[in-house]
């Protein structure tokens, strides 16, 4: 039985009770070990009682005792309630081993869960799982979770179901995070909320979001819009500790000032454009980026954009006449100045 990737959250939430087997697979370890620890904590209870109840198998361990699985399957422990053994590592080779435990599966048996790598379509440890009516075969792409995954993440960290602009800014954390990352994510704001009667908000998010070299860049270019002259020199010099590069920090500053200017031409105000922005800006960020955009007005972002674009032609000149660093940072006062009038 094949699982659609739109109805893996729900099996894996509520699997059937009777299930002989069921093989996961995909190209990121980390994505089958997710889905892997909830289908055990579903089928065999919470982590601390799991192994009470589990049999860890590895797939090249199988190839020299071929009975181990048989033996893991139908073993009873001391404990009890449902079963599971976990064989970690399945390949191909292994795919007459498990034809022979799904066939000769009982109910009262162990739940095999098998983990895989990435699968072909004629993989034979694929086609078996895929055929078998009774076993299942659940397949992960690389793909951030949907709205369904995500909510169900914030379910279980206690959290109410986020609405509007929150909804929206941690569905755009889910893609910018990797899944174990964004997982932690939605726990740490459930901490963060525990005892607050109340639904996340965008200043939520932004409070226990990790911060990321791209948020060390935003600081600075924030500086460098808002024309905070005298916190530029500690910016760039925090920056340059970091390891970031004058391109870098150039490339993104030009980004931000596109941004800007995109936001100033549309005809319904900044806020309108940069919730019209791919990834849209939330929050307190579109909130500092809006009032930056009428501060220096189209045509002073143009004058901006202008110095950037020279100085971008400055460094890929063959024959320059200063150091990168040299040239970004002349730039960077220089918008920094016309922000505050004085350029």
């Amino acid at each position: 039985m094949k699982i659609a990737p739109r109805d893996a959250a729900a099996f894996v939430r509520k699997p059937p009770e009777t299930l002989p087997g069921i093989l996961i697979y995909g190209d990121d370890a980390g994505r089958v070990a997710l889905r892997r620890q909830d289908l055990l904590q579903a089928l065999v209870g919470p982590e601390a009682e799991q192994e009470m109840r589990l049999t860890r198998l590895n797939g090249s361990d199988l190839r020299s005792d071929s009975a181990a699985l048989d033996g893991a399957m139908r073993a009873q422990g001391f404990f009890p309630g449902p079963r599971a053994v976990h064989v970690e590592g399945a390949t191909d080779g292994l795919a007459d081993l498990f034809r022979a435990a799904l066939e000769d599966w009982r109910a009262g048996d162990a739940t095999i869960v098998a983990t895989a790598g990435s699968l072909t379509a004629r993989s034979a440890l694929r086609k078996l799982f895929e055929g078998d009516r009774r076993a299942a075969c659940m397949a992960l792409y690389d793909q951030p979770p949907s709205e369904a995954e995500t909510l169900d993440l914030c379910a279980r960290a206690g959290l109410r179901p986020p609405e509007g602009e929150a909804r929206g800014a941690l569905m755009a954390l889910s893609r910018d995070l990797s899944p174990g990352d964004f997982r932690q994510t939605i726990e740490k704001l459930g901490l963060y909320l525990h005892g607050e009667d109340r639904a996340v908000t965008v200043e939520d998010i932004a409070a226990i979001a990790p911060r990321s070299m791209e948020a060390a860049l935003d600081d600075a270019i924030a500086v460098v819009a808002d024309g905070r002259q005298d916190e530029l020199a500690d910016v760039l010099r925090r920056l340059d500790s970091q390891g970031v590069t004058p391109v870098s920090l150039l490339i993104s500053t030009t980004r931000h000032f596109r941004q800007l200017h995109a936001a100033a031409s549309d005809p319904g105000g900044p806020v309108n454009g940069l919730s019209r922005a791919r990834p849209p800006v939330f929050g307190p960020r579109r909130d500092a980026m809006a009032a930056q955009a009428g501060r220096w007005g189209r045509a002073g972002l143009e004058k901006a954009l202008a110095t950037l674009i020279d100085t971008d032609l400055a460094i890929r000149a063959a024959a320059r006449t200063a150091p990168d660093r040299a040239l970004v940072e002349r730039a960077l006062i220089r918008l920094t100045l016309m922000a505050r009038g004085r350029g």
